[in-house]
């Protein structure tokens, strides 16, 4: 058997918690929370090595929410665009983003939110960090 595999067989009773399908929206709620507090700790590090545990929890929340979400499917910038607009904000109200040229190059899918972005963006209004992120 391949090293890396006994290896996850041999610590799979302390990921099994953490790494799981929700079944009910109290699983869903546990996870994104389980989400939330990896992505304080990974902060603006985009290149923390638990970055791939916030990549695989991110999916599994946003396989949930696809799955029982009744909602139009959009975007992690259409998100952005609806909550500017239902808060009226304007490109220069999110100077945490970035510059107004910067909110602009996002706004027009010229460029992507980064890790950093979609947490300050989440705690902002008060979303789940993958509403801004595409899956």
């Amino acid at each position: 058997m391949h090293n890396l595999l006994n290896q996850a067989i041999k610590h799979w009773n302390h990921v099994e918690p953490v790494v799981y399908h929700p079944k009910n929206h109290k699983d869903f709620d546990e996870l994104t929370e389980l989400l939330d507090e990896l992505l304080d700790i990974i902060g603006d590090d985009e290149n923390h090595r638990l970055m791939g545990l916030a990549d695989v929890l991110g999916d599994l929340v946003a396989r949930y929410e696809e799955e029982h979400s009744q909602n139009i499917k959009a975007s992690g910038i259409d998100a952005l665009k609806y909550l500017m607009q239902s808060h009226h904000l304007k490109q220069s109200d999110l100077p945490e983003i970035g510059t107004q040229g910067v909110m602009s190059e996002i706004l027009r899918g010229k460029r992507q939110l980064n890790l950093r972005q979609i947490k300050l963006l989440s705690k902002r209004f008060k979303v789940n960090p993958s509403t801004f992120m595409d899956h």
